[in-house]
């Protein structure tokens, strides 16, 4: 029963995912969701960037190099096995559903936009009900593959992406009530949809990871 409530997370993505399907008439062939990529260990997740432009200064053209960051960390350090399997298991974990959470950024942020554009707030309730009749199809079957730790990890990542709680991202787009509901739910089975992201605090290794992914360094 989790997975529902890791489902409900990306309420809002499945609205995007949609929209974007009738806008285009055609889903993308060949796309392989996050949650179905095998996870290397060995090799970085994210492609490292370079941009290479030019900049003109004083009349004169000058090329400039814009890297992604580089991050330099001392050792972990790890005294047990136990400690080196769950250190493991957080990057592997990180791995998995970083993609997904910037996915959820990009296509909120999309999905807001887009209701923006419809002219009355029953237009805009139509469409939200629409989208959530339709979410079991569009995305059961991928929530349905994340483990439980994943699930929760997703919340974390969502909020600091979004730099919002997926309670207020559920309450901003179905309302008080429903964002209520799934909150409850998500208690029920130990989640909470409020739960918030601590990079300095309790979420201190995870940030280190998740910044050393993103730089294509893990």
């Amino acid at each position: 029963m989790y997975q529902r409530v890791i489902f409900f997370i990306l309420l809002c993505c499945a609205a995007t995912s949609l929209t974007a399907q009738e806008t285009t008439g055609k889903v993308a062939q060949n796309q392989v969701n996050p949650e179905d990529r095998e996870v290397d260990m060995e090799n970085p997740t994210f492609v490292p960037t370079m941009k290479v432009g030019k900049a003109l200064v004083d009349g004169d053209s000058i090329l400039f190099m814009d890297l992604s960051n580089i991050y330099v960390y001392p050792p972990v350090e790890l005294k047990t096995s136990q400690q080196q399997k769950s250190y493991n298991r957080l990057v592997r974990n990180v791995k998995k559903v970083l993609p997904i959470a910037k996915e959820a950024n990009k296509i909120i942020i999309e999905t807001y936009e887009y209701l923006q554009t419809l002219p009355d707030k029953k237009s805009k309730d139509e469409h939200m009900k629409r989208v959530e009749k339709d979410i079991y199809q569009t995305y059961k079957p991928r929530m349905k593959k994340l483990t439980y730790s994943q699930g929760k990890l997703l919340i974390k990542l969502v909020y600091r992406e979004c730099n919002s709680s997926s309670y207020d991202i559920v309450k901003a787009f179905m309302g008080p009530i429903r964002a209520g509901f799934w909150q409850a739910f998500a208690w029920a089975f130990g989640a909470s949809l409020k739960k918030e992201y601590d990079p300095e605090g309790t979420d201190r290794l995870t940030e280190r990871v998740v910044l050393l992914v993103e730089a294509g360094q893990l």
